[in-house]
């Protein structure tokens, strides 16, 4: 799996930007920026939601990839767990070819019910 920080690094020069030039663009400072980008920030210190969110629009990534690239849960994960906490027990327990098996099945209801 991809760190967050080389993700926002892959998506800030796909857009050929300049640290500076994202961090205009988000408002906080282009060293900052790159401590996230190079993963030095200091210990117990993480990007905000918020910064998360703005780096997701600002660069065209995907708010939900970048939000659990960064450990955190996005908000509509975080409702569901706490309304279904039994459910998410039991899928913590189960193997990643289980979990493969299970995340196609409901896929193709998925994709049923959207048709």
């Amino acid at each position: 799996m991809m760190e967050f920080g080389k993700r926002i690094r892959e998506l800030r020069k796909g857009k050929q930007w300049t640290l500076r030039d994202l961090s205009k663009r988000v408002g906080v400072g282009f060293t900052y920026l790159s401590k996230i980008e190079n993963d030095k920030l200091e210990d117990g210190h993480h990007a905000s939601e918020q910064l998360i969110r703005k780096l997701a629009v600002e660069l065209g990534g995907d708010e939900d990839e970048l939000l659990l690239l960064a450990e955190k849960v996005p908000e509509p994960i975080r409702r569901r767990v706490i309304e279904r906490p039994e459910v998410f027990r039991l899928l913590a327990e189960l193997r990643d070819e289980e979990l493969n098996d299970l995340a196609h099945r409901a896929s193709r209801i998925q994709r049923q019910r959207n048709s």
